[in-house]
């Protein structure tokens, strides 16, 4: 079993920086971070962040040049740097691995609020 936890969310002014961790938790697990989730009340999960099977990062335009992905697999942990913060990117965001078998893991969600 594995428990994804994210932090480092919280409220932050227009064009502010916030920069968020999703650690690992789980004994005799290989976790592979598939990438960083949003998701407003109402609306679909989109996708932020990718890390793809072919080694490549993925944003979406919306975030693009905005928002940096990286991990420490030997802290378990993803990140997620985001800059130029708007009120458009207020949302939980959610990061997503899967383990040694495939399993796709989700955690509880960290709330993003940008607004002055």
């Amino acid at each position: 079993q594995v428990q994804l936890v994210e932090s480092g969310g919280g409220l932050v002014q227009p064009g502010g920086s916030l920069r968020l961790s999703c650690t690992a938790h789980g004994s005799g697990f290989k976790v592979n971070f598939m990438g960083w989730y949003r998701q407003v009340p109402g609306k679909a999960r989109e996708l932020v962040a990718e890390l793809t099977s072919g080694g490549t990062i993925n944003y979406p335009d919306s975030v693009k040049g905005r928002f940096t992905i990286s991990r420490d697999n030997a802290k378990n942990t993803l990140y997620l740097q985001m800059t130029s913060l708007k009120p458009e990117d207020t949302a939980v965001y959610y990061c997503n691995a899967e383990d040694e078998d495939e399993y796709s893991y989700w955690g509880q969600g960290t709330q993003v609020t940008v607004s002055s």
